[in-house]
């Protein structure tokens, strides 16, 4: 392990947590006044970093958190955070104790698991929140309406369970023309009757994603889930004129050298890029092992002084390269901007997805855990 008084090699995430919390504003705005924002901080908080983001929301006022799995919401607690905590991948064997001895909230997925976890409840003579997972349309995991209809009699005599919630996810959402969100929608109410009718009437009840959140009305809901949207991605490129976010994350890096190189030299991996005049290279210390994808080989950009400067040759584990033979004044240890905004100019999330054919919440998430996250209060 490296000496911690050692300087780490010049490449680091950014994170904005002034603009963590504008995007929190704005999620809020679509929200009706009986309505809760439940801050999805799964995934590291989407590699934005799960224990200083989930602290920010909570100084902001948000009181109510998912997560993915039992490590996630084990880091939240174990770092001293003592708000709700959903854990969205329910609970598997074994690890029913866990959620009882920390207080977790798990998404009940199936039979099978409320079954277990009313039995270790039992066992402890505790009694556990949980949230009722029911497949309207996305056709992934929880109950499906006939399987609730037959386990709701057995559902409601098992004494370790509180049916705290309810709630679905959209599969279309960011689609603005699908007729599939408001068949969700229906089978869903369809859902929440079913329930009442068997005398059970969860607190909480939740639908909507950033993509559903901004997209679609469901009043009933008491809790909403935005992710994507908290990190400064857009839930679908339609809503781009409903939403004024920041993008919380830049990934940055410093030039670590300069190569002067004489036309028809060879750049990185196969040469497949050539210099076409004498041209002065920049090198970065940051590659595809961290999450600059290999794909930007020969097509990504940086912002270096103020410009929008090529990546040349191939993506490598641990570097890139940069073309900057027309950028004046530029040195050693000047400071690049791969991923989000830096003089006036920006690379987004959005953008990167757009090149890749993949989706800003893929981009966040695979920046690699070598890259130190750095924490500012303020945005530029």
């Amino acid at each position: 392990m490296l000496n911690a008084e050692f300087p780490p090699r010049p490449s680091w995430a950014e994170i904005d947590l002034a603009a963590l919390e504008h995007n929190l504003r704005q999620a809020e705005q679509f929200c009706s006044p009986q309505q809760r924002v439940l801050a999805v901080v799964k995934a590291d908080a989407y590699g934005h970093g799960a224990v200083p983001v989930t602290r920010c929301l909570v100084a902001a006022g948000v009181t109510d958190f998912a997560v993915a799995t039992l490590e996630e919401a084990l880091e939240l607690r174990r770092a001293g955070i003592d708000q709700r905590l959903l854990v969205l991948g329910g609970c598997y064997p074994g690890q029913e104790g866990a959620f009882i001895d920390y207080s977790l909230t798990p998404v009940l997925l199936d039979a099978d698991a409320a079954l277990r976890l009313s039995a270790e409840a039992g066992r402890r003579q505790a009694r556990l929140s949980v949230h009722l997972k029911v497949d309207s349309g996305m056709g992934r995991v929880g109950f499906l309406l006939e399987q609730l209809a037959d386990f709701l009699p057995r559902l409601k005599t098992l004494p370790g369970l509180r049916i705290e919630g309810v709630m679905s996810h959209l599969a279309c959402a960011d689609e603005p023309e699908s007729a599939v969100t408001a068949g969700q929608q229906e089978r869903f109410r369809a859902v929440l009757q079913l329930l009442v009718a068997a005398g059970i009437a969860p607190r909480e009840i939740h639908l909507s994603n950033s993509a559903g959140l901004v997209g679609w009305n469901f009043p009933e809901a008491t809790l909403v889930r935005p992710g994507i949207m908290l990190y400064g991605g857009l839930p679908a490129a339609a809503f781009a004129d409903r939403l004024e976010l920041k993008p919380v994350l830049h990934l940055r890096s410093c030039i670590s050298q300069l190569r002067a190189l004489p036309q028809g030299s060879g750049v990185s991996y196969g040469h497949h890029f050539q210099t076409q005049r004498d041209s002065l290279v920049a090198v970065l210390p940051i590659g595809y092992a961290d999450g600059y994808n290999r794909l930007f080989s020969n097509c990504g950009q940086a912002i270096l002084r103020g410009r929008m400067v090529p990546v040349i040759g191939r993506v490598c584990m641990d570097w890139i390269m940069l073309d900057v033979t027309d950028l004046p004044g530029v040195a050693v240890g000047d400071c690049a901007t791969l991923l989000g905004s830096a003089d006036g100019l920006c690379i987004s999330g959005d953008d990167w997805a757009e090149q890749l054919d993949t989706i800003s919440y893929e981009i966040y998430c695979r920046i690699g855990q070598r890259v130190p996250r750095r924490y500012q209060q303020e945005s530029r």
